[in-house]
């Protein structure tokens, strides 16, 4: 390696490691007024670089949502030509509450690190803990909120922006965005997806990939997060609104229990491991349920009427209809095998033969035909108004189950029947092989390999990045027919991924930082590789990308 090349390591690295630090001092915990600050600060701060005191006006905000509003930050290093990478990451973070005694230094890494070692210290450890204590103690982890989901991520971009930016022959250019959101619903990331066209048309540029900077996890020595991911995973959200025929205690076999119903659902759908799937070698998790709900408000003796489940189920292939169309089958099959159980029990009880119980399930979409049957526009206009008093909600599950509530009532759906949909936004699955970019990968592997002997250290290709994030809406534009198959079964609009016409396609991939326990009280970055190898990695793929 020449010294040249050595130096811009040794900057970038230490500039990767100051902004890091820098960022994690600035509060952005999604939904909170620090959010919304945070853009103004990395605006500020990106103002003062040499780079952006010549060329202020490529340096701007991008309207996201909020009160107060929060934006995306963006800033164009410009060279020779049209071809523009992005690179992309979100500065919101997770509560800080987790942290006790100690939140009021999350935000400051270096003295948190110090009290969470003299904390470990103090005390007899579980497992997680001791790990922990052995990772500070190595000195090679550094602990704090969103240091590594993932401001360092961030950091390590905008050291990549200014070391291409102090190339003295720029081929390409280079975009950098930040967004907030990312933890709740993406609207930062989905606000400036939607905001891309306008600027690529401003500055004339033809975006052919994109780098998100998202953090991973290992538990082990790090290889599963010395990574390159080529896709990230989908996620849906069906629930499962369940109506029973309420009975006194006293009488059981005069009602149907919803409860019975949704404990079947459950049997049927949670931790099975035939309803993962499998694409691109790897396997995704099968369903989890994350919500099982009666409704009522206070205690009686009355079998409960209603109850709401709420599952995720992640996907490496399935769409929205092949979903929403196994979940039915599932659910009508639960359905079944409660009322014929309850029958059972009925008739051995009496000791007499009994009528079959009859059950109806039904998608939400066909629920809001039946409102419009019974009640009208009128009752379709409630059910709006009602949408848009919740809009405002942070949590998904709790707006869409008051919705189906309300529409069922509209309907006068009895029961035994059960509702499904959507209960909060979808999460396309994307990967590098969907997408034209035909070679990529095999330039990517050489970029890859030497990184890696450079650094001393093994990286390499995973398929499929296993958190949530914003890749899912970073340069992929929508199945029309998906996009509203979701929106007829999702309760609120709130929650639904209205697209305009002409979004930028491009390819994308994943580099991040690795680390530990994101999002938890132990929650560190790794050090060495986030600081040196990353922006390293990361600055000879967009070069590459830029090669035509």
């Amino acid at each position: 390696m020449s010294p040249m090349n050595e130096t811009a390591l040794r900057i970038a690295a230490a500039r990767t490691r100051a902004l890091s630090l820098l960022m994690t001092r600035w509060p952005s915990v999604t939904g909170s007024p620090d959010e919304a600050r945070f853009s103004e600060k990395l605006e500020a701060h990106l103002a003062e670089t040499p780079y952006f005191q010549r060329h202020r006006e490529q340096l701007f905000t991008i309207d996201s949502h909020g009160d107060p509003l929060t934006r995306n930050v963006v800033a164009l290093v410009r060279g020779k030509g049209r071809r523009t990478v992005v690179l992309a990451g979100h500065f919101d973070t997770v509560s800080i509450a987790n942290y006790g005694t100690l939140a009021p230094l999350a935000c400051d890494p270096e003295p948190l690190t110090e009290a969470l070692v003299k904390e470990l210290r103090s005390r007899p450890l579980n497992g997680a803990e001791a790990k922990a204590l052995e990772d500070f103690e190595s000195g090679d982890f550094i602990a704090g909120r969103g240091l590594l989901d993932m401001k360092s991520g961030l950091a390590a971009g905008i050291a990549v922006l200014e070391r291409f930016a102090g190339l003295e022959d720029l081929e390409g250019n280079i975009l950098f965005v930040a967004t907030p959101d990312e933890e709740n619903r993406s609207r930062g990331m989905r606000s400036l997806r939607d905001a891309l066209p306008a600027i690529a048309r401003r500055f004339d540029l033809d975006i052919v990939g994109g780098i998100n900077l998202d953090a991973s996890s290992c538990e082990r020595d790090g290889e599963e997060g010395r990574a390159i991911y080529l896709g990230s995973i989908g996620k849906f959200a069906p629930f499962a609104f369940v109506i029973g025929r309420p009975t006194h205690a006293g009488y059981p076999f005069n009602g149907t229990s919803a409860h019975r119903i949704s404990g079947e659902i459950i049997r049927a759908m949670d931790t099975v491991p035939e309803l993962s799937d499998e694409a691109f070698g790897e396997r995704s998790p099968p369903p989890v349920c994350l919500e099982a709900r009666d409704i009522r408000d206070g205690y009686d003796v009355t079998t409960p009427d209603r109850v709401w489940l709420s599952f995720n189920w992640l996907t490496h292939r399935r769409s929205a209809n092949d979903i929403l169309g196994e979940f039915r089958t599932i659910v009508s099959g639960a359905l079944q095998t409660a009322l014929e159980t309850q029958d059972a029990h009925a008739a051995r009880y009496r000791d007499r033969a009994i009528a079959s119980t009859k059950g109806l399930v039904l998608t939400y979409a066909e629920l809001l035909e039946r409102v419009k049957q019974r009640g009208g526009m009128e009752a379709l206009a409630r059910l709006e108004t009602l949408d848009r008093a919740l809009s405002g909600g942070t949590d998904p599950l709790k707006v869409s189950r008051e919705i189906v509530s309300a529409a069922a009532t509209e309907a006068g759906i009895e029961g035994p029947a059960v509702i499904i949909g959507f209960g909060s936004l979808h999460y396309p699955l994307v990967h590098l092989e969907r997408s034209n970019a035909e070679g990529m990968q095999a330039k990517l592997q050489r970029v890859m390999q030497d990184a890696a002997r450079r650094h001393d250290t093994s990286i390499k290709f995973k398929q499929i990045f296993a958190g949530i994030s914003d890749m899912s809406f970073f340069g992929h534009r929508p199945d029309a027919g998906e996009t509203a198959l979701l929106a007829a079964n999702t309760p609120s609009a709130a929650f639904t991924d209205n697209a305009p016409e002409g979004l930028l396609p491009f390819p994308t991939v994943n580099i991040g930082p690795w680390g530990r326990d994101y999002h938890q009280k132990w929650e560190r970055v790794h050090a060495p590789y986030t600081f040196e190898v990353l922006p390293d990695l990361v600055f000879e793929a967009a070069r590459t990308w830029l090669d035509d």
